[in-house]
């Protein structure tokens, strides 16, 4: 895979990239097809595991290279990860504020946002949508970071880090379609409800790697900026989500920690 990417530029490589992350949301929405629903303790342990998954890429593929970077360009590395990592969760706090959105399993008059009148299958999309973008912009961040030829940079972190957040996206396919059938709509139109929430992965992914590479100072800062975004959705929205039902919290921390230990087995091994 290193060596099909290498002949691409960096913004190709993050749309590449992020294609695959859109896929693996496409394949867990594509379970629709074959089940009406999940069994929600199954689907909260994914939801934990997703969490893992997005905390140890917080760290291990995005703070702790930007951390690096930031002391090889010459900054002030602490202030700069602070700058960055407070950036990117304001950035979503704001989103989160004003983008209308529903979470899964949520009556209507609970949705966040701006009020519309837009219907609770759109407002479903919005919201794993709005978990969506920070991810995209991570895997850019990354390979764009590549480009730069710093060390702490590398095309197998990179890859690593899209490989981790497509196996958290599977869940977030699930999220949308299965509530979606539950409700009533066909198996076609949740299917495709379901995987539009990754549809700006590979948007995300390109502008982030675009960003970084026209503008490299901000890169330190980049990389931090992703990792505060995909800590405010974890802690706002995927932990609580999986841990809706008190009867099996123990269960939802193991596969957290199954997710963490994931994640940074693929960015150590492949870093």
């Amino acid at each position: 895979m290193i060596n099909f990417l290498q002949q691409y530029n960096p913004v190709t490589q993050a749309f590449f990239a992020t294609l695959f992350t859109w896929g693996v949301t496409a394949a867990g929405a594509g379970l629709v097809f074959f089940f009406k629903s999940m069994n929600q303790k199954l689907m909260d342990a994914m939801l934990g595991f997703a969490a893992g998954v997005m905390i140890a890429a917080s760290f291990w593929s995005l703070l702790a290279p930007g951390i690096e970077m930031a002391e090889d360009l010459g900054h002030i590395p602490w202030l700069t990860a602070v700058i960055g990592f407070m950036g990117g969760g304001i950035f979503m706090r704001l989103a989160d504020k004003f983008l209308p959105h529903l979470h899964p399993g949520l009556a209507m008059e609970q949705s966040e946002g701006i009020k519309t009148s837009w219907q609770r299958s759109t407002l479903l999309v919005l919201a794993i949508t709005l978990h969506n973008i920070p991810e995209g912009l991570a895997v850019g961040v990354a390979f764009g970071a590549v480009a730069a030829h710093l060390p702490s940079a590398t095309m197998g972190g990179a890859i690593a880090l899209a490989i981790g957040i497509g196996l958290q996206n599977f869940p977030e396919g699930m999220a949308v379609s299965m509530p979606l059938r539950r409700e009533g709509m066909s198996k076609g139109k949740s299917f495709l409800m379901g995987q539009a929430s990754g549809m700006v992965e590979p948007m995300a992914g390109v502008m982030g790697a675009y960003f970084v590479i026209k503008m490299q100072g901000v890169l330190p800062y980049a990389l931090a900026f992703a990792a505060g975004a995909m800590i405010f959705v974890v802690v706002e929205e995927l932990i609580p989500e999986s841990q809706r039902e008190y009867t099996h919290i123990d269960m939802v921390t193991m596969a957290t920690m199954v997710g963490f230990s994931v994640m940074m087995v693929l960015d150590v091994a492949l870093g």
